[in-house]
C-alpha cells in the first residue's frame, strides 16, 4: 500500500522567518524519519508529500495514495489542522487521524469543553475572553488559570498563567490577547495531580495504552506544565507510568472524552485532578506529537513497553480497518 505522509517540518518555517515558539507544534526531520521507516516496517511505501501548498500541487499534479498518514498542524486560524483532512475529503482520499470537524472542535479548547461539560464529563469551570471588555464578567473564585484558547505545545502558558487575584486576570488576560490574537480560556485552577492518557482506536474499540503522570520538578516553573517546562522537559519534568486508582480514573474521563468527540485512530487526552483527587478533562490532542522520545504519546507508550514501532501499526492498522482498507493491505 502506497501511504503518503503531510506533516509540517519546523525547519521550514525557522528558515522562512518564523520564531522557535510560533513552530514549536511543528515536527522536526527526525521525527519525520521515524514515521517513515515504521511505515515501511509495516510492509507499506511511504511517500513525503509535506505540507498544504506541497499537497495541493501534488494533486493538481494528478498524484495519489491509498491513504496518508497525517499529522500536518498548519498555521492560521482555528481551522488550520482541519485544513488538509477537508482537502483529502474533497478528493476522496482515506487518512489517518481526526476528521475536519474535529480538528477544529477540538483546537479551540473553549468550544470542546461545552462539548465535554454537556455530555456530563468533569472539566474546571471556565469562561472565554475575547476582549479586554469581557474580563470584568469573569466570576470564578480564585485561583485561575489562563491560557490562550487554541495553541499547543504550551504556548503562551507561563508561571504567569495562575493568577490569583483581579489585577493579575487583567494584566496576564491583556499580555496574552496582544501576544496571540485569539481569545483567551480562563478556568478554576486544579490544584491536584497531571495527567495524560495515549488512546489507540476508534469508537468502541478505542482503548488506553497506558496513562502517565507529568511530575514538575523542584526548579522547574512552578504549578504549570509551560512552554518552558515542555521545552526542556528532560531537566525539569519526571514522567511516571502510574496505575492507581486516581489514575484509572483519569482513563475512564479520557477515552470517554475521545469517543464524545468523535476522536479517530489515535490521541493523547490531558487531565488535573481537583482537591478531591477527581482527574477532570484539561484538553485533548487529536494530532498528538510523534517524535520518538520527546513527544508525550510515544513517553507514555515507551513507559508501558509499546515500542515506536508497535504503537504506530496500532494506529495505522485502526484506520486501516475503519476506511475497509484493511482487507486490501495484506494486514
Amino acid at each position: 500500500m502506497r501511504i503518503g505522509m503531510t506533516y509540517d517540518l519546523r525547519d521550514d518555517y525557522l528558515a522562512a522567518g518564523f520564531a522557535e515558539e510560533e513552530t514549536a507544534e511543528f515536527d522536526r526531520l527526525s521525527t519525520i524519519e521515524a514515521i517513515e521507516n515504521a511505515i515501511r516496517n509495516m510492509g507499506h511505501e511511504p511517500v513525503r508529500i509535506g505540507n498544504l501548498h506541497s499537497l495541493i500541487q501534488e494533486l493538481i499534479s494528478g498524484e495519489t495514495w491509498d491513504l496518508i498518514f497525517n499529522i500536518a498542524e498548519g498555521l492560521y486560524g482555528f481551522g488550520r489542522e482541519s485544513q488538509v483532512p477537508a482537502l483529502l475529503d474533497a478528493y476522496r482520499i482515506p487518512y489517518v487521524f481526526s476528521d475536519p470537524l474535529v480538528l477544529a472542535l477540538t483546537l479551540h479548547k473553549g468550544m470542546t469543553k461545552h462539548v465535554i461539560r454537556d455530555v456530563g464529563l468533569p472539566t474546571p469551570d471556565f469562561a472565554v475572553i475575547s476582549s479586554p471588555d469581557d474580563i470584568d464578567g469573569v466570576h470564578l473564585p480564585y485561583p485561575l488559570f489562563a491560557k490562550p484558547v487554541a495553541e499547543g505545545t504550551g504556548k503562551g502558558v507561563t508561571p504567569a498563567s495562575k493568577i490569583d487575584d483581579a489585577s493579575l486576570l487583567h494584566e496576564t488576560c491583556a499580555r496574552l490577547l496582544a501576544e496571540f490574537h485569539q481569545p483567551v480560556l480562563i478556568e478554576t485552577f486544579l490544584p491536584g495531580r497531571e495527567f495524560t492518557v495515549g488512546i489507540v482506536g476508534n469508537g468502541a474499540h478505542a482503548r488506553s495504552i497506558g496513562v502517565m503522570e507529568v511530575v514538575l520538578l523542584d526548579h522547574s516553573e512552578p504549578d504549570v506544565y509551560s512552554y518552558h517546562n515542555k521545552e526542556f522537559c528532560e531537566e525539569l519534568v519526571e514522567y511516571r507510568a502510574v496505575d492507581d486508582p486516581e489514575a484509572k480514573k483519569a482513563v475512564e474521563v479520557a477515552i470517554a472524552s475521545y469517543r464524545a468527540l468523535g476522536c479517530r485512530d489515535g490521541g493523547r487526552v490531558d487531565l488535573r485532578s481537583d482537591a478531591c483527587g477527581t482527574p477532570n478533562f484539561i484538553e485533548i490532542n487529536p494530532l498528538a506529537g510523534l517524535h520518538p522520545e520527546h513527544s508525550d504519546l510515544c513517553i507514555i507508550a515507551t513507559k508501558h513497553n509499546i515500542s515506536y514501532q508497535e504503537l504506530l501499526s496500532d494506529i495505522v492498522q485502526a484506520a486501516l480497518q475503519r476506511t475497509g482498507l484493511a482487507s486490501h493491505s495484506g494486514c
